[in-house]
């Protein structure tokens, strides 16, 4: 005889004859019980508060039920959990915990759904008095600031003597008729192009840019508002700007000249560069056919274009055979810098200087694969550069977390993905009281050693 489940109940397969059957029933239980960790980070950090400030509320205050602040926290914090869609709100909004994030005055009621935090993404540049719904403005050129602003405060106590700024295009791509998309023939599809900066693992600069440019568009206009800033707070410090040859363009290299800044740019070979090291590419190829192996030899030269560039520059050309294949693979590459030889020979630029910079492609991939930076379906650029801009201060977010209370352990160098999945994404029971606000994590939890040590490190900070 079949039996009958209760309505609602999902049925599985059974185990040491019992039956096994699920229902959402719980009450009120959460799968984000660790991201109390990052309400820990926030506030060491004030980020968040940060962020919020940036915004202006143009609604009447006495009809008021979600502030800016709570709007903007429960839309990072969702971000930062793995919730990519506006949609998943209209669930989450029902998820105390979540309320514990976004700092609600009233912890039992539901938080903003989906039609509000869709009202904050598409607002304006400016209010008109007509406008009913979208009340709410961002301030670009703030979050910009506040982007460095973060970055300053993590090095109050001991500013660092020289940064690196790294420079570096993606493409986004875009399914719609969204403003400012266009067809990129390097990348084959419909995208934006945004241009990213970091130093080291944060996160300066994200501008959503359109697909028709040249990758090194606006970045003078970007690196000279950064450098500005920094140095206004780090009058010593030195610079250096460090990018692939999509940014090697005379503009950018003559700014840093200008403003004592140094540059480690990647340069396009072409047949003068080629000409300039035959000798080397020769003592390449007869070394690798004399081991078997990959061989590289580097070489110091002057050089300067026919018309593109002002004036002469130093470049280091490395002169590389690989092997495979039936002669192998002759791969020579070109770097210019304003570095004197003095300060590091040419082995030393390329190998640990220059091609430090594909670190910086793994913190984009953190936003985009894992932050939802490229979750720009809104019809207008302004929208989209405001997902961009949620994106970026999750990634602040978990970057924090990283780099207050990671450092020696086994995720001090993890991706954001990995610290959600270990440290955030864990089953918990919530029960809220007039005094207190109880979270029972699951006990099985595998990490939940090191969730007490990176807790007992953040309330330190």
């Amino acid at each position: 005889m079949t039996t009958e489940c209760t309505a609602g109940a999902l049925r599985f397969q059974a185990v040491a004859r019992r039956t096994v059957q699920a229902r959402f029933d719980g009450g009120t239980l959460t799968s984000d019980g660790g991201a109390v960790l990052l309400r820990e980070v926030d506030r060491a950090t004030g980020i968040l508060a940060q962020f919020a400030a940036c915004f202006r509320d143009h609604r009447d205050p006495t009809r008021i039920t979600h502030p800016v602040a709570a709007l903007v926290r429960q839309r990072v914090y969702g971000l930062a959990l793995g919730y990519e869609d506006l949609n998943d709100h209209e669930q989450l909004r029902h998820d105390p915990l979540f309320a514990v994030l976004a700092e609600a005055a009233e912890l039992t009621a539901p938080l903003a759904g989906k039609s509000t935090l869709n009202r904050l993404e598409l607002s304006a540049a400016t209010v008109d008095e007509a406008e009913r719904y979208k009340k709410i403005v961002v301030d670009h050129g703030a979050v910009d600031r506040m982007l460095v602003d973060v970055f300053l405060q993590a090095h109050a106590a001991a500013p660092p003597a020289e940064i690196v700024l790294d420079l570096d295009a993606t493409d986004d791509p875009v399914h719609g008729a969204q403003e400012g998309r266009f067809f990129h023939g390097y990348y084959g599809c419909y995208c934006y192009l945004p241009l990213y900066i970091f130093a080291g693992e944060h996160l300066l600069c994200a501008r959503l840019r359109p697909a028709n440019i040249d990758a090194s568009a606006g970045a003078v206009d970007e690196v000279d508002r950064l450098v500005a800033q920094i140095r206004a707070a780090w009058p010593t410090v030195r610079i250096t700007l460090r990018a692939d040859s999509g940014f090697c363009r005379d503009a950018l290299m003559t700014w840093a000249e200008a403003h004592a800044v140094d540059f480690v740019l990647g340069l396009a070979k072409n047949e003068r560069l080629l000409a300039l090291i035959p000798t080397e590419l020769a003592e390449a190829a007869a070394r690798c056919a004399a081991t078997g192996a990959p061989a590289r030899v580097f070489a110091e030269r002057t050089y300067q274009t026919h018309d593109s560039w002002t004036r002469a520059r130093r470049v280091v050309a490395k002169a590389e055979q690989l092997t495979g294949g039936a002669d192998g693979k002759s791969n020579p590459r070109f770097v210019v810098t304003s570095l004197a030889v003095a300060a590091v020979d040419a082995r030393t630029l390329y190998e640990d200087v220059y091609c430090a910079r594909g670190e910086m492609e793994n913190r984009i991939k953190e936003q985009q694969l894992m932050l939802f930076a490229d979750r720009t379906s809104a019809a207008t650029r302004r929208a989209n550069q405001l997902r961009l801009y949620f994106s970026s201060v999750a990634y602040l977010l978990l970057h924090a977390l990283r780099r207050l209370a990671l450092v020696g352990t086994t995720l001090a160098h993890a991706q954001c993905q990995t610290i959600r999945l270990t440290l955030l994404k864990i089953g918990a029971r919530i029960r809220i009281t007039v005094r207190h606000v109880w979270l029972a994590l699951a006990t099985g939890c595998p990490s939940a050693a090191l969730f007490a040590r990176v807790h007992a490190t953040l309330r330190r900070c």
